[in-house]
């Protein structure tokens, strides 16, 4: 039998999603942005704690891999994937260090960092934003309710106003998925220096790097118009 409790938690995720909407015009920012910064060759690094883990790696795999539809994979990240780097920096120079020493290897000047934390005051993240910024990378961050030190840490921050880890958490995801939707319109648009989705030029006609290799990928193996047939295995 059902009681007055068993919807809570639906209850207090409707409520803060409700508040989460206004955060649509900075994910779209974001998004826009980062398609820019991926197509012009930068990198994303994404880190967080736990369950935060796990929507950083989340982030990466539809970057690298695909959302939607399909198109050319973009560097990104998640900074504690690699169990063996992460163990030896926390044994050899405390967990402190953790995610600011990775930084500091794979983060370039133009990268982005973002960081994902519930309470928004990991020491751990804290210490990533700070290294970051001396890299001269951008710093974002997805954090449960303002004020917090990584939010006034970063040089965005989208604070989810929810008084539980579980219901921030999911909003995260929520966060991730248009962050996704957005980058891959921006990828669609030609908004990167990259080809597009469909395998189209960037908007000013000249595909970047990666569109180029798309395109000779595409072509490896084909016969050129009015070429000579390449005679198939077993035929002299």
């Amino acid at each position: 039998m059902k009681t007055a409790t068993d919807t809570t938690h639906c209850d207090d995720l409707a409520k803060a999603l409700e508040a989460f909407r206004d955060h649509a015009p900075l994910i779209e920012r974001w998004g826009t942005e980062l398609a820019r910064r991926l197509g012009s060759g930068a990198r994303l690094l994404v880190a967080g704690n736990g369950g935060s883990a796990a929507q950083a790696q989340h982030l990466t795999a539809e970057l690298v891999g695909r959302y939607r539809e399909d198109r050319p994979p973009f560097s990104a990240l998640a900074l504690h994937a690699d169990t063996s780097s992460t163990t030896a920096i926390a044994n050899d120079y405390g967990v402190q260090e953790l995610f600011a020493r990775q930084t500091a290897a794979h983060g370039r000047p133009g990268d982005v960092l973002l960081l994902l934390s519930t309470s928004g005051a990991s020491a751990n993240l804290l210490s990533a934003a700070e290294r970051a910024h001396r890299l001269g990378m951008t710093v974002w961050a997805l954090t449960g309710r303002s004020p917090n030190p990584l939010q006034l840490g970063a040089d965005d921050a989208l604070c989810v106003d929810a008084p539980l880890a579980a219901t921030v958490q999911e909003l995260h995801l929520v966060a991730v998925h248009m962050l996704c939707e957005t980058f891959d319109r921006a990828v669609e648009n030609g908004e990167t220096g990259r080809v597009t989705a469909g395998g189209r030029p960037a908007a000013d006609g000249r595909p970047g790097v990666v569109g180029r290799l798309v395109g000779r990928a595409r072509t490896v193996g084909r016969t050129p118009p009015g070429g000579p047939v390449a005679p198939r295995k077993g035929q002299a």
